[in-house]
Formats: C-alpha cells, sequence, structure tokens
C-alpha cells in the first residue's frame, strides 16, 4: 500500500478523484491493518469509484462482486463444472475403471468455476488484487455469513476439498448504499467510513477534474444548483455522479450559462424518478435560479424541504 496519507491523496488525484483527509486515512489505515472498508453513503457519491481508483494506483486487478437479492454462494464463490464432471464420468466408464473407482476424481480444483471471493483468494499475482463488494446491502443476510470467513481470515472452505486460505490478503472494498443496516459481525472485521455528499468547493474541484473542458462560471453555477437541489424533500437526491453527467450534457449542448429553460430540458440528467420531477414547480425553479446566481447576498434556504 501507500506509505502517507498524503500519498494517497495525490496518487488518488492523478486518477481525478478528490479525496479528503478522513478517507484517505480510512485507506491508509486499511492497508497497514489488513483490514477490509466498508463504504456507506447515498447512490452516486463515488463508492464504487474508490475501489477503481485504488486499483489503478496500485496497478493491480479490480474483481468485482455485485450484489443482489438471492445472491448465493455458487454465484459468489464457487460452482462445480458439472458439464465436465458428466464428460470425466463418461470417459472415465469408457476408459474401462472400475464402477466404483467412477467418479472419485470429479471432486477437485480442476473441476472447479471460481467465482470473484475464490479468485480473489487465489490470486497470486506481483500485487495482492483489490476485490469490491458491491451494494453488499442488497444481499440476503445470510450471504453475510459467507462473507464472515472471507473478511476474518481471508480463507473459503470447500467441503470436498478442504480450506483455501490467501498467501496475500486481497484489499477489500465493500459498499453499501444504505438500503438496509448490515450486521455487527460484518462491521466489526471492517473500517467503516461514510461519504456524503460534497462541499461546493469540493465538488467544484470533482468537476474541474473530471470536466475539464468548462468554464468556470457554469462549473460554480452547477455545483451552486445542485447544493440547493440537494436540501430538498426527494425520493433521491442527486449524486456526484449526475452533476458530472449534467455538466458533459450542458457542455455538449453550448450552454454557458444557466437557465430555466435550460434546467427544464435537462432535468433528465439530474432527477431520475418522475415524482421528485414533479414537486419542483415554476416558482421553486425560479428561486432555485435566483439563490444559484446570487451567491452572496442572497436570500438561503433554511433546512429541507419545500423552497416556500
Amino acid at each position: 500500500m501507500l506509505k502517507s496519507i498524503d500519498e494517497i491523496q495525490s496518487r488518488f488525484a492523478e486518477f481525478d478523484y478528490i479525496t479528503d483527509r478522513s478517507l484517505a486515512t480510512t485507506i491508509f489505515l486499511a492497508g497497514n491493518l489488513g483490514k477490509p472498508v466498508f463504504l456507506e453513503g447515498e447512490p452516486g457519491v463515488g463508492k464504487t469509484e474508490i475501489a477503481k481508483v485504488m486499483s489503478q494506483v496500485l496497478d493491480t486487478e479490480l474483481i468485482r462482486l455485485q450484489c443482489y437479492e438471492g445472491l448465493d454462494s455458487n454465484s459468489a464463490i464457487y460452482e462445480w463444472n458439472y458439464l465436465r464432471q458428466m464428460l470425466e464420468i463418461r470417459l472415465q466408464e469408457a476408459r474401462g475403471i472400475e464402477k466404483e473407482e467412477i467418479g472419485n476424481s470429479i471432486f477437485n480444483a480442476e473441476f472447479l468455476l471460481t467465482r470473484p471471493l475464490l479468485k480473489a483468494i487465489q490470486a497470486n499475482g506481483k500485487q495482492p488484487p483489490v476485490l469490491l463488494i458491491d451494494e453488499v446491502d442488497r444481499s440476503d443476510e445470510e450471504f453475510e455469513a459467507f462473507l464472515l470467513e472471507v473478511l476474518s481470515d481471508f480463507q473459503i472452505t470447500i467441503p470436498e476439498i478442504g480450506t483455501i486460505k490467501a498467501e496475500r490478503p486481497p484489499i477489500v472494498v465493500l459498499t453499501s448504499n444504505r438500503t438496509r443496516e448490515m450486521h455487527d459481525a460484518l462491521k466489526r472485521r471492517c473500517l467503516y467510513h461514510w461519504i456524503d455528499y460534497p462541499t461546493f468547493e469540493k465538488e467544484m474541484d470533482i468537476i474541474s477534474k473530471k470536466v475539464p473542458a468548462i468554464e468556470s462560471t457554469l462549473a460554480g453555477q452547477i455545483c451552486r444548483f445542485m447544493e440547493l437541489l440537494r436540501k430538498q424533500d426527494f425520493y433521491k437526491r442527486p449524486g456526484i455522479a449526475e452533476t458530472i453527467d449534467w455538466a458533459k450534457a450542458l457542455i455538449s449542448l453550448g450552454v454557458e450559462e444557466l437557465s430555466q429553460e435550460t434546467i427544464d430540458d435537462t432535468l433528465c440528467c439530474i432527477l431520475k424518478y418522475k415524482n421528485d420531477q414533479e414537486k419542483i414547480s415554476d416558482d421553486d425553479m425560479q428561486k432555485l435560479i435566483a439563490l444559484t446566481k446570487n451567491i452572496k447576498g442572497g436570500p438561503t434556504i433554511k433546512g429541507q424541504g419545500s423552497l416556500n
């Protein structure tokens, strides 16, 4: 891993990811203590991107396990290659092997289909891989039990073969959108970090990195508008991903300054639910634009909810 917190911040910046010192410290400690990182936060704030950038910074493989409801060990850890096993049995029969011996050799590593968790445990490259367990909160509670052995001892037990232990543990990053609470047993094995929506200044830095062609005036208006919009009571508030997409869309349309017409036309980039789009009236939109352009000395929005 990298040798200092400052180096983590600078190396991540080389790959256009802006980290605050708290996040960089968590990553630094995870590397030095050999612990997984558990990242929680709203969708679109850059949790998954951390693992991707980490693999680039360390020049190592990224192994991703995308979680979903119903995910089981066959999809996440390993699965037997049943077709190949059946073919081997037929070949043994054709070779005249004794009936009692047929099939005795089909449960070994040769007939395993490795899935992300086992692949990460068995990796033997120059650098340990980055294992991304993405949106772990979408998996079932039963799946968490499968993860405990992996995250505690970095090993996997296959009944027919035995225990496979990592020679060098992978660098593990778990992400959660907090659609459900994760068990304490899982969190105890990790270093925890909450990723919030960015401040205005941080989002400006992100936009300048991700969308270098944008003018500073338009970038400032976009970031201020998003900051104000996130104070509203939406089902899904826009994250950094939406900010970047919106900035790129406005540049492609040749927009130099925000207007109500422009925002109405490109609202599809910001709010992804019909009810959220319908919550903003024309009057609310005018107030948001006025606040966006009148940064100094203008009215402010207090708390969350309506602009009224």
